[in-house]
C-alpha cells in the first residue's frame, strides 16, 4: 500500500469513528435524555460564546437560515477534527484517541452547561465518545495489518493437458491439434495473500461500522425528534374564543400595490430569530409558568388555567433588534392571549421592583421594564394563538410573550416558563451581558418594498410603496425623495392601531435614467427618523432606506 493510500484510509477511519460516536450519543439520548444531543449543545454553546459582532454578521448574511449555517459549520468542524484524529492515530498513536477524548470533553461541557441539563445528560456524550475511541483504535489496527502485510503472488492451478483423438496426451504444439486457450489461473482461498486478508478484514469492518452508524444515528435523530409529537399535540388544540376579539380589518388598512409587504404576515413567513438550535418541544398539558422574585406571593399557572382566563386579540408588529435598515426581520400578526399585567397583579409586585426577567424553556432570558408590562394601555400578552391558530412550535408554542413597542431581545420571550420580578441593577438578561442595551424601545423606521433596488421600471407613473412602523407610538406621515431632492408626502393606508406598521405608497413620475429613492417616517410624537446610519448594536439600527432604480 502506498503512503498516500494509507493517509486517505486513515482520514476515512477518523470520519467513520466520529460517525460511530455521534450515532451512539443519539441512540442513548433517545433512551435517556432526548434533548442532550452534543451537536446541538456545541452549537448552542457557540451561540452563547460568539461576540455580538459575529452574531450580527451571521444574521445579516444568512437571516433566518443562520442556525442551519451554524449546524453546517459545526458538522464541518467535526469532520476536520475527525480527519486529524484518524491521521494522528495512524502516525502517532494514541494521540488520535486523545484528540477524540478532548473533543468529547468539550462536547460534555457544552451539554452540561445547558440551562435544562441534568446529570443524566452526560451519559450519552460520555458513552458515545468512548465508542468513538474504540472504533478509531480497532479500525486503525486493521488498517495497519493491511498496510504491513506482504503481497506475495497467488499460487495458480495448472491447466490439464489436451488429449488427442487417440487418447494420448498432446503437448501444445502436437501436430494436427489446434491449440486452445487454457482457463485463467484462479486463486484458492487457501492461497490468498496476507494483504488480501487484511484488506478484506479492514474494509468489512469499516463498511459495517459506517452503515451501522448511519442507520442508528439518523434513525435515532428522527425518532428522538419530539417536535413531531409536539406538533401533533399542537394540532389537536382548539383555541378558546377571545373575550375581547379584534375588530375586523377595515378596507382602508391595506393597499393594493403589487409587491408590497402584506398587512398581516402569514405564520410561515414570519421571521424567526432566537438562540434555540432545536425548537423546544413542550407538551401544553405539562407547561407551567411561575411568577417569582420581588412579589408578595409567588404563583404558578398551567396552560389550561391560562386558556380559561379572559383572552383578547390584538394586532401587534414585532421586530428583531438585529433588523438592518431596510431589513425584513419584522412581522405583523394577530395574537391571542391574556394580558401579562393581570398575571403579574395576581402575584402583587413589590414597590422596589422595576424589571421582569422572563425565562424561556431553554434558559434564554429577556429583561422587560415592569412599567411596560403593567401599562393598562399596552396590549402586552401571554400569547397562545397566532393568526387564528395555536402558536407554531418555532414561534413559542405553547406560550410566548408579545409586547408592543419593544424589540424582541428585551420582550418577546418564546416558550416562556418564568417571570421573575426583579430590578435592573440586580439581574442581567442574556443579551445584556453581551453588550446590548437593557431597554429596547423600537425606533421609528420605514422601508421601500417596491420597486426593488437595482430593478428596472418604465417611464411614467410608478408606485413606490412599502411599510413604516413606530410601535406603540404610531406613524403620522411618510415622505419620499428622489435623487436627494425635496421630500414629498406619501399616501398612508389607515392604521390598524399604534402597535402595527402602516403601508404607504407614493406615485412617482419616473423619467429616464438611474435614480435614488429614499424614504423617511415621522411618528405621532413628532419624531422623524434620522438620516445618520447607525448599526444595530446596541439598541437598533437607524438611517434612511434607499433603493437605486433604472428607468428605461
Amino acid at each position: 500500500m502506498t503512503a498516500r493510500a494509507r493517509t486517505v484510509w486513515a482520514a476515512v477511519v477518523g470520519i467513520v469513528a466520529a460517525a460511530a460516536a455521534l450515532a451512539s450519543t443519539e441512540l442513548l439520548a433517545l433512551l435517556l435524555a432526548p434533548a442532550s444531543s452534543p451537536v446541538l449543545a456545541v452549537g448552542a454553546l457557540a451561540i452563547d460564546l460568539a461576540p455580538p459582532w459575529l452574531k450580527d454578521l451571521m444574521i445579516a448574511l444568512f437571516g433566518i437560515n443562520d442556525k442551519l449555517v451554524l449546524l453546517l459549520i459545526v458538522g464541518l468542524l467535526v469532520a476536520v477534527l475527525a480527519v486529524i484524529a484518524g491521521l494522528l492515530e495512524r502516525r502517532r498513536p494514541p494521540w488520535g484517541a486523545v484528540t477524540v477524548g478532548v473533543v468529547g470533553m468539550v462536547a460534555l461541557v457544552a451539554v452540561l452547561t445547558r440551562a435544562e441539563a441534568t446529570g443524566l445528560w452526560a451519559v450519552p456524550t460520555a458513552v458515545g465518545f468512548v465508542v468513538g475511541v474504540l472504533v478509531l483504535r480497532l479500525l486503525t489496527a486493521r488498517l495497519q495489518v493491511w498496510a504491513e502485510a506482504p503481497a506475495a503472488p497467488p499460487v495458480a492451478t495448472t491447466a490439464a493437458p489436451v488429449a488427442s483423438a487417440s487418447g494420448r496426451s498432446q503437448g501444445p504444439f502436437a501436430p494436427g491439434v489446434t491449440a486452445t486457450a487454457a482457463p485463467p489461473a484462479r486463486t484458492s482461498p487457501a492461497s490468498r495473500t496476507p494483504a488480501d486478508v487484511g484488506r478484506r478484514g479492514f474494509l468489512g469492518m469499516l463498511t459495517a461500522t459506517a452503515v451501522g452508524a448511519a442507520v442508528v444515528g439518523l434513525g435515532s435523530r428522527a425518532i428522538a425528534s419530539a417536535t413531531a409529537m409536539a406538533q401533533r399535540a399542537r394540532d389537536a388544540i382548539v383555541l378558546p374564543a377571545a373575550a375581547t376579539p379584534a375588530a375586523p380589518l377595515a378596507n382602508g388598512t391595506a393597499l393594493d400595490v403589487p409587491g408590497i409587504t402584506p398587512l398581516v404576515t402569514p405564520n410561515a413567513d414570519f421571521y424567526r430569530i432566537d438562540t434555540a438550535l432545536q425548537v423546544p418541544a413542550i407538551d401544553a398539558s405539562q407547561w407551567r409558568l411561575r411568577v417569582t422574585g420581588l412579589v408578595e406571593q409567588e404563583i404558578e399557572i398551567g396552560w389550561d388555567e391560562l386558556a380559561a382566563m379572559p383572552l383578547q386579540e390584538s394586532y401587534v408588529t414585532l421586530m428583531c433588534v438585529s433588523n438592518e435598515v431596510g431589513g425584513d426581520l419584522t412581522g405583523n400578526a394577530l395574537w391571542l392571549g391574556h394580558p401579562i399585567r393581570d398575571v403579574l397583579a395576581m402575584a402583587r409586585p413589590l414597590p422596589e421592583a422595576d424589571m421582569v426577567l422572563s425565562r424561556s424553556q431553554d434558559g434564554w432570558t429577556a429583561s422587560t421594564p415592569l412599567d411596560v408590562l403593567t401599562d393598562p394601555d399596552r396590549d402586552a400578552l401571554l400569547a397562545i394563538g397566532m393568526n387564528g391558530e395555536p402558536l407554531p412550535l418555532e414561534h413559542g408554542f405553547p406560550v410566548r410573550m408579545v409586547v408592543p413597542g419593544l424589540y424582541g431581545f428585551v420582550s418577546a420571550t418564546k416558550w416562556v416558563v418564568e417571570l421573575k420580578v426583579t430590578r435592573f441593577d440586580a439581574d442581567l438578561a442574556y443579551w445584556s451581558t453581551r453588550g446590548w442595551s437593557e431597554r429596547g424601545p423600537v425606533k421609528t423606521h420605514s422601508r421601500i418594498d417596491v420597486p426593488r433596488s437595482f430593478s428596472s421600471v418604465g417611464q411614467g407613473t410608478v408606485a413606490v410603496a412599502g411599510i413604516a412602523w413606530a410601535q406603540h407610538t404610531g406613524i403620522e406621515r411618510v415622505e419620499v425623495r428622489v435623487d436627494g431632492g425635496p421630500w414629498a408626502p406619501a399616501r398612508l393606508a389607515d392604521a390598524i392601531s399604534i402597535d402595527t406598521w402602516r403601508q404607504w405608497v407614493y406615485e412617482w413620475e419616473a423619467t429616464p435614467g438611474s435614480h435614488m429613492l429614499e424614504v423617511r417616517a415621522t411618528d405621532t410624537a413628532g419624531m422623524t427618523q434620522r438620516s445618520q446610519q447607525v448599526p444595530v448594536a446596541p439598541d437598533g439600527a437607524e438611517g434612511y432606506h434607499g433603493v437605486v432604480v433604472q428607468v428605461a
